[in-house]
């Protein structure tokens, strides 16, 4: 595919990855964070894991603004669901990316050397499944000519998928092999075989749904990107390409599977992120402000009400 020659100019850092494996962990006490920082355990009640100045962190859902504990584990981008915890690492001049895999106590688990740009990350509700996305060629899904590389590791089994381009694809019932293909954006049913992804080609982008037995992805949808399935496993929320034109840049909305009907958010910025859900009724997402820093926003998934702040200076929203 397009990402190829990505691959190997990063194949030559790739060792470097080894490395990643003996990063600490545990709490830490700053000073830098919005409402300051505390040490493990401060934060009671229901909690939230985002991503604060690139370090996982923890903030109360009823008071996000209160003091958040701040670990040191760094992460381009990470998610957290079922007592695992999937961090991508950063990538930088001398060192490879990879996927982290922790316990809610932040042991590592498990590692998995990646190369390419950290862009996605999701666990299945029970903390079996991980899946990440990772840009190999380009740096945003509004370009021309970008690549990305996507997959599932099953942290029971240990069966490990580096790219959903080993399935078997099919649109209409006909099996897709154009070289175009790109996925991203998975997102997992209950029952931790069945998924969500977005698949791109042709000029399409498809909402698929995937069967990790089977190594089998079906259409089922157009215009649907970074899907993410409601706690009841009924609706997708998603970002919509303006006019179908990721350039426009997208609508956060809402899809019924029952129905296919597509409700758009209360939210009319541009969001070029995949939404989480806190609960069934409401989106958290991320959104960059001018100075570029991310913030972290809320808005109702049926389309009322208003988008608010929810946790300053922060990004991958996970509840816990």
């Amino acid at each position: 595919m397009s990402g190829l020659p990505v691959r190997a100019r990063f194949a030559v850092t790739a060792a470097a990855a080894l490395v990643l494996a003996g990063v600490a962990v545990g709490y830490t006490a700053l000073s830098s964070g919005p409402g300051g920082d505390v040490v493990a355990g401060a934060v009671s009640g229901p909690r939230l894991q985002v991503l604060g100045n690139g370090r996982l962190s923890v903030v109360s859902r009823t008071d996000p603004s209160a003091p958040r504990e701040v670990t040191d584990q760094r992460c381009d981008r990470a998610y957290a669901a079922g007592g695992t915890i999937a961090c991508l690492r950063p990538v930088g001049p001398l060192k490879a990316g990879g996927l982290a895999v922790l316990d809610s106590s932040l042991r590592e688990l498990r590692t998995v050397p990646l190369t390419g740009f950290p862009n996605r990350a999701r666990v299945s509700a029970s903390g079996r499944m991980v899946a990440w996305t990772l840009f190999v060629d380009g740096h945003s899904y509004a370009a021309n000519g970008f690549s990305t590389s996507t997959g599932i590791l099953d942290t029971r089994t240990g069966a490990l998928v580096t790219s959903l381009e080993e399935f078997t694809s099919t649109v209409d019932g006909s099996v897709v092999t154009a070289a175009d293909r790109n996925y991203w954006g998975v997102t997992f049913a209950a029952d931790d075989n069945r998924f969500y992804a977005t698949m791109s080609t042709g000029g399409h982008r498809y909402l698929v749904e995937g069967d990790f037995a089977a190594r089998t992805v079906k259409a089922l949808a157009d215009d649907v990107e970074c899907p993410s399935l409601s706690p009841d496993g009924t609706r997708i929320a998603f970002k919509a390409a303006v006019g179908g034109d990721p350039q426009r840049g997208w609508r956060l909305s809402t899809l019924d599977l029952a129905t296919m009907a597509v409700t758009p958010s209360a939210e009319a910025r541009s969001v070029d992120d995949q939404p989480a859900w806190l609960d069934d009724r409401t989106i958290a997402y991320g959104v960059q402000r001018g100075d570029g820093v991310n913030d972290v926003w809320v808005v109702p998934a049926d389309g009322t009400g208003s988008p608010r702040v929810l946790v300053p200076e922060a990004n991958s929203p996970a509840p816990l």
